[in-house]
């Protein structure tokens, strides 16, 4: 076999290795697939015909999101490469580490939602900043501590103004 992925769908892990040959978790699998549109597929399984979209697939998070004959399923993937990093005690996901959260565009900023000394979470909103008659809505992208907020609300920035650090 040439590749093993490793992945899990709920809490069922599963060792899936591609090559000329389909296996999972050691079983010689016949799998087939064929596109029917973009984003959907139709795949034989062991004889029997399978309708499976594409709801989403999220690079960063190695992750994928298939309906499969209307149900959902996220699809958590680990790639060779992020199961030797682990064994070595490197987490890729986790070795986020971002320092700041600067201006992407010239603006103006509406409101600040946290405070220095916030602890926030990925995926918090951190602050709002009106650009181009558009309120964009600024997120953390990691788990960190608010350290510095270097703006204050009605307070016009340029792009790449150095907005909140981070500790």
């Amino acid at each position: 076999m040439d590749t093993t992925y490793h992945t899990s769908i709920n809490e069922t892990k599963y060792a899936v290795e591609l090559g000329e040959q389909a296996s999972v978790n050691g079983n010689i699998q016949n799998v087939d697939f064929s596109k029917i549109q973009k984003g959907s597929y139709q795949f034989n399984y062991n004889g029997k015909n399978i309708n499976t979209d594409i709801v989403k697939i999220d690079y960063e998070n190695k992750q994928v999101v298939l309906r499969i004959e209307g149900k959902k399923y996220t699809i958590n993937i680990k790639e060779p490469v992020d199961i030797h990093l682990e064994k070595l005690g490197i987490n890729t996901l986790q070795a986020k580490k971002v320092n700041n959260l600067k201006a992407p565009m010239p603006g103006l900023v509406i409101k600040t939602l946290v405070n220095e000394g916030d602890h926030v979470k990925a995926g918090e909103p951190l602050l709002i900043l009106e650009a181009m008659k558009m309120e964009n809505i600024f997120k953390a992208v990691a788990d960190a501590t608010i350290k510095s907020i270097k703006v204050t609300e009605k307070q016009a920035v340029e792009k790449g103004q150095e907005l909140i650090t981070f500790e």
